[in-house]
């Protein structure tokens, strides 16, 4: 039922840092299963390296909540109604963010402390943990996309359009982007740094790796980067839109 989904994603993802203080050492199944559920972890196995990046929870949560807010654009469903909701749990999450880490008590494994100046105090408040990620990360993320939302949703015109694209077909793009990305370091760490390249090739993790005197870019070129990408995959995206907007029979194709 709608109401046990959106309550068990909304106790799953405000209690789940009741677990921050658990921890699996070592490098064995028992470790890595935890690290699948909950703590991102780096293990070795057969000379390889293996990252978990993405523990499930509460990833597994998140998206049964956002199901749940998929009712909020149900067919007759009133825009005025819709935007006093969206206004007011925006709202609701951004003020318990800045409450719960104000007090430095509770929803985030690293608490934020004051610094020699007050810029990177408020850079210490914002870096919330993301893997797995915070309630205080989730609260000040979704609530802030919630409001984008309730403020936008009359917006008209090209770019509006533009945009739409994306979000029509969001798990295609992201899977695409991953390994266009992917593909672009790996040239650019063999086009410039051949040390790094030389890694790529022995798979080893090349952020440990202390040696790599320069290695990497400005931020300038990191946001011209995925400026690039983001642009260059919008054709791509457009057409495969109006592949889905053609075959509305092929139900696989709401999954991608």
């Amino acid at each position: 039922p709608f109401k046990w989904i959106l309550s068990l994603s909304i106790l799953v993802i405000a209690g789940h840092n009741l677990l921050d203080k658990l921890h699996v050492p070592g490098n064995g199944i028992a470790a890595f299963s935890w690290a699948v559920l909950h703590e991102q972890q780096f293990f070795f196995w057969k000379g390889e390296g293996l990252l978990v990046g993405y523990p499930l929870v509460p990833w597994i949560a998140v998206m049964p909540l956002g199901y749940c807010f998929g009712h909020l654009y149900a067919k007759g469903f009133l825009p005025e109604r819709r935007k006093k909701i969206l206004l007011a749990a925006g709202t609701g999450m951004i003020a318990a963010f800045i409450l719960l880490r104000f007090l430095n008590v509770y929803g985030d494994p690293v608490p934020w402390s004051v610094q020699h100046r007050p810029f990177f105090s408020v850079l210490s408040f914002l870096n919330v943990n993301k893997y797995p990620p915070s309630l205080l990360y989730l609260l000040l993320t979704l609530g802030t996309a919630i409001l984008f939302l309730a403020l936008t949703e009359r917006w008209q015109g090209k770019l509006v359009e533009v945009f739409t694209v994306y979000g029509r077909v969001p798990m295609f793009y992201y899977l695409i982007h991953i390994y266009l990305i992917h593909l672009v370091a790996m040239i650019a760490s063999g086009w410039f740094t051949p040390v790094a390249a030389h890694n790529w090739v022995l798979r080893q993790p090349i952020w440990f790796n202390t040696d790599l005197k320069g290695y990497g870019f400005s931020l300038t070129v990191v946001y011209l980067v995925w400026i690039a990408v983001v642009v260059g995959l919008y054709p791509l995206c457009k057409k495969y839109d109006r592949y889905k907007q053609t075959h509305r029979e092929k139900w696989w194709l709401s999954y991608l």
